[in-house]
């Protein structure tokens, strides 16, 4: 090699430049890869080094890893679940704009959204959120995966512990507006009417109520409004009853059909964990 044998004309401080750049390559401790420990790929500078050793300036910067789940979303298992129970969008030719929470939206082109702050829809069927579900690129909450969210990771019987606690969840001494609007009578019509959920102490908006929630930051599982799963039930109570059906996360009511709605009924929607891209839905 030239450096082991350099030639006579050359000068003799070249001969120990030469060698000195050779055992820096060559001497592990110093190796390539040692110059740039202990900086980011991402806001390091590129090392100044005499440029015949140009090639150990500091690597471009990686990709971010895709997150497992939007931030709207809670990471429970392998799942995502949305943090709050659901609002709709409709989809309009001049864009998407807020549907009201105190109608069915049978017939309406909506989907789902997950926001803070807001009235939660009511009046849905499972058949119908299960469609604002998919319109989003999400599907309806699966039962177990639904239970395991609203016990959180110490798996218990409400959201924030395993005794009931009053008022910490929208379940607790509230109005029933059949009662308030319709002398008790309870058909078809009266439970669907839009001003049920507009009366004083009856729904709140999510996300309200900053004890109705657990280790894996999802809100409002308990009390509010019933939760349709993908099984055909409801769960979690709505503000009126949280324990009739089994108590806080266990409560189930199965006695309705897929295709069934009342002022009562809300729905939040769930995907696999690394499915979704979107962080705004």
């Amino acid at each position: 090699m030239s450096a082991a044998h350099p030639s006579p004309s050359r000068a003799p401080g070249s001969r120990r430049l030469a060698g000195f750049v050779g055992a820096l390559i060559l001497v592990p401790g110093i190796a390539a890869a040692s110059l740039t420990a202990g900086y980011s790929t991402a806001s390091a500078a590129p090392i100044a080094i005499n440029p015949t050793l140009a090639s150990l300036s500091a690597a471009p910067a990686a990709a971010h890893a895709p997150l497992a789940c939007p931030s709207t979303m809670a990471h429970v298992g392998q799942s995502c679940v949305d943090k709050y129970e659901a609002s709709l969008v409709e989809r309009t030719a001049e864009g998407d704009k807020a549907f009201s929470p105190y109608q069915a939206p049978n017939g309406h082109d909506v989907r789902a959204v997950s926001r803070r702050g807001v009235v939660p829809q009511a009046h849905i069927s499972m058949v119908e959120a299960k469609r604002a579900c998919k319109a989003s690129g999400k599907r309806l909450g699966k039962a177990q995966e639904w239970k395991t969210a609203c016990k959180g990771p110490a798996a218990t019987r409400y959201p924030y512990g395993n005794k009931r606690t009053p008022g910490a969840c929208v379940d607790t001494n509230r109005s029933s507006p059949m009662n308030t609007l319709h002398g008790g009578e309870r058909t078809n019509k009266t439970l669907n009417d839009p001003l049920a959920n507009q009366q004083k102490n009856t729904l709140e908006a999510t996300g309200n109520r900053e004890a109705c929630t657990n280790g894996y930051d999802v809100h409002d599982m308990v009390g509010n409004v019933h939760e349709w799963t993908d099984d055909a039930s409801f769960r979690g109570g709505y503000y009126l009853d949280t324990k009739l059906n089994g108590e806080g996360c266990d409560y189930r009511t199965t006695a309705h059909a897929p295709a069934y709605y009342d002022y009562s009924t809300g729905f939040r929607c769930c995907a696999d964990e690394g499915s979704l891209t979107d962080d705004g839905i």
